[in-house]
């Protein structure tokens, strides 16, 4: 998952431009959806940071900007989704809930902080590498401070909804089959 691309006419990247730049690195089988940044793959490497700054590489080299690449693994992304702490939620609207991707675990103390923020309104919930934040009226009402939240984290990441995370799951089980 790419981070910060072709969001409000910035780091505009073509999403046949970011297979062809996988497929040149070696990576096996691109596939995109969406225009924000999504890839699934398969490749042989299993040292996953050498991986992303392949990407980040390639795409820097291509398109003149360095976006962050967050990667999971198919059994990482069916895991973020199974320990979904709103799974069992039967009026969440998946469209409304962010699983924000951390490229690093979060320490404990970081993870108690943000989680004292007040959320006025919005959920928020932490489980290994992922956060959890469910947005009931929408992430653009929202006054949750996202970049106070990720700079106390101490981790880059992306979020992705609910809805694209079961959809890049699909995407990768499929690729293994």
């Amino acid at each position: 998952m790419l981070r910060g691309v072709n969001v409000g006419g910035h780091h505009k990247i073509k999403m046949d431009v970011l297979r062809t730049l996988c497929e040149s690195i070696g990576l096996e089988n691109p596939q995109t959806f969406i225009q924000s940044g999504n890839i699934v793959f398969k490749t042989k490497e299993r040292n996953l940071k050498k991986v992303a700054r392949l990407i980040e590489d390639a795409i820097e080299g291509e398109v003149e900007f360095r976006p962050d690449v967050i990667l999971r693994t198919t059994p990482e992304l069916k895991n973020a989704i199974a320990k979904n702490p709103f799974a069992k939620r039967r009026d969440l609207n998946p469209a409304k809930l962010l699983v924000n991707f951390f490229a690093e675990e979060p320490d404990a103390k970081a993870k108690d902080q943000v989680l004292k923020i007040k959320a006025d309104g919005e959920e928020m919930r932490i489980n290994g590498r992922e956060l959890y934040i469910y947005f009931p009226d929408g992430m653009g009402r929202s006054k949750l401070p996202l970049p106070k939240i990720g700079t106390i984290l101490g981790s880059t990441s992306t979020g992705r909804n609910l809805n694209t995370v079961n959809k890049l799951l699909e995407m990768a089980q499929s690729l293994e089959g």
